[in-house]
């Protein structure tokens, strides 16, 4: 026997329906590239959505074609989001940050048949136009532009695109497993892999991340996404916000800690999430400028692990309450979110606070097991380390257009990274298996070194690197970037770690560097600097 309940096919269009509904004076705030600040509001984000994408249906594109964006968090980005996916076409969004020959790759890859881009980018799709053969439309996010038509001349323009489209345009109606979104990950070997996400799954990762134990979006939080839009659909939030009816504060291409100071100050931001190297910029201007960052109240930091310094930081100086958060571009991304149990709430503060410095516990749709090398379960207990499986239908089964006969194990994805479950299901990274350092037989941990070293006063940013000994295999190098003024000394940094951790695990040498190479996402590339100090204990 059946249950005698409606069904209703899970679709992106529904939740900008639903915004457009019950949410439609709600505010929108948007940095266009020029610097200036635009008012809109989610109903007519969803009036501008439905002219999008008429306007993109009488181009006469195939059902399921790729559009792919070149752009930053802004309302154009949000209005395209909902037009493609919501026609039946397909919303890719493309990372400028990665090398030419990847844009190329990825593009060409995706099959993408129109190219919306920011103004910033206009050098680079004239650079790269005629290796795009399957791209139709290259479309500029604005008005016309006589600059943009001298470099690239048959561009079009998005305010006269969207011109030729309908409000009255009607939503179709199809299967809820109908790809929606396709992100590329970074590709740190070998070629960048597509993740192609459906309306239903992203629609279940939505619920997922409106619980109250994940982020928990709000009518009444002012949200502002710092992680781009380019990178795995800003966490979700621009599906996540028009289902819980946030107002947003979309912060366009500034990203430097005194804009997004300003941003929150100004349009009083409660919810912020980025990665570390944003919020190490934002607490380093905040303090600078006597901002008190006084309607924030809580920050999601996931891309990497958020040392315990940064999260003592926001909570001691600013009342902000920190999530600590973990996932992937294989994931939609949400996997684990970091808040207490109630009875957590009656233990010592310091041991609450150390609670809190896991990556989390996955929610309803997420299930995680670690394995040992041969594949076998191993003991929820805290302490055992072993690689990293996780499964549910915000997960990926396979990559886009790519043979993946071995990705799965068992019907479960292998994240690449060594962690650690507590009886609770709380998480912790202890690295990615292959950043992982082994020194003589024995493991240890770059991400307990670093945050050990991003907590000293004199130093900036650190990363720790596993590089060829000739006794130990490997040891641990410190590479650190010193903080403005400040010129300690490699002794003063490593007794830094006395009685922090094991004398053993402590790294051989400190190397002082100006900057920390990062990939296009803001991660550390750590291969690029076991390559560059790779004989530093050799010599």
């Amino acid at each position: 026997m059946l249950g005698q309940m409606m069904t209703q096919p899970l679709l992106i269009s529904s939740l900008i329906d639903h915004a457009d509904r019950y949410h439609g004076r709600t505010e929108i705030f948007s940095v266009e590239t020029n610097g200036t600040v635009t008012e809109t509001s989610w109903a007519q984000v969803a009036e501008n959505a439905r002219k999008l994408a008429s306007a993109l249906t009488k181009l006469g594109l195939e059902p399921q074609a790729r559009i792919g964006t070149l752009a930053w968090n802004n309302r154009r980005h949000l209005e395209i989001y909902y037009a493609t996916s919501g026609a039946g076409f397909v919303c890719h969004t493309v990372n400028p940050r990665l090398f030419p020959e990847q844009l190329t790759y990825i593009m060409n890859h995706a099959q993408d048949r129109v190219l919306f881009f920011d103004a910033t980018f206009i050098p680079l799709v004239a650079a790269l136009h005629d290796q795009l053969p399957e791209v139709q439309h290259f479309v500029l996010m604005g008005p016309r532009s006589e600059d943009a038509i001298a470099q690239i001349p048959d561009v079009q323009f998005y305010d006269d695109l969207f011109e030729t489209g309908e409000a009255s345009f009607q939503w179709p109606s199809f299967d809820e497993n109908t790809a929606s979104g396709l992100c590329y990950t970074s590709g740190t070997t070998g070629h960048p892999k597509g993740v192609l996400y459906s309306h239903r799954s992203t629609v279940l990762h939505s619920f997922g991340s409106n619980t109250r134990d994940v982020v928990g979006y709000s009518a009444m939080d002012v949200v502002m996404p710092v992680v781009p839009m380019f990178h795995v659909n800003a966490w979700g939030s621009p599906y996540a916000c028009a289902m819980s009816g946030s107002r947003m504060v979309l912060p366009g291409p500034g990203l430097h800690g005194d804009a997004l100071v300003e941003l929150i100050d100004t349009y009083g931001v409660t919810l912020a999430m980025g990665v570390p190297t944003i919020w190490q910029g934002l607490l380093a201007c905040a303090e600078q400028s006597g901002s008190k960052l006084a309607s924030l109240q809580r920050t999601v930091i996931g891309g990497a692990a958020c040392p315990p310094s940064m999260i003592e930081t926001f909570r001691e100086t600013y009342g902000v309450d920190t999530i600590h958060a973990w996932g992937m571009s294989e994931m939609s991304p949400l996997g684990t979110a970091n808040h207490p149990l109630a009875r957590h709430l009656t233990l010592p503060l310091d041991e609450q606070h150390k609670i809190r410095e896991s990556q989390g516990r996955p929610c309803y749709g997420v299930e995680l097991k670690i394995v040992d090398d041969d594949g076998n379960d191993l003991p929820h207990d805290g302490v055992t380390q072993g690689d990293l499986l996780v499964r549910g239908p915000w997960v990926l089964d396979s990559y886009f257009q790519m043979q993946d006969e071995e990705l799965l194990q068992d019907g479960w994805f292998a994240t690449g990274d060594v962690a650690t479950l507590d009886p609770d299901g709380y998480m912790t990274i202890r690295d990615r298996s292959k950043d992982i350092i082994k020194s003589g037989g024995e493991w240890i941990s770059s991400v307990e070194l670093e945050n050990i070293a991003v907590a000293h006063p004199k130093l900036a940013s650190a990363a720790v690197v596993g590089v060829p000994h000739p006794k130990w295999d490997e040891r641990p190098l410190l590479v650190a970037v010193r903080a403005e003024g400040e010129n300690p000394t490699e002794q003063e940094v490593l007794a830094f770690y006395d009685g922090k951790i094991a004398k053993w695990q402590v790294p051989d040498k400190v190397v002082f560097v100006d900057a920390l190479p990062l990939n296009a996402t803001g991660k550390i590339l750590k291969r690029k600097l076991r390559a560059d100090f790779e004989n530093t204990l050799n010599a």
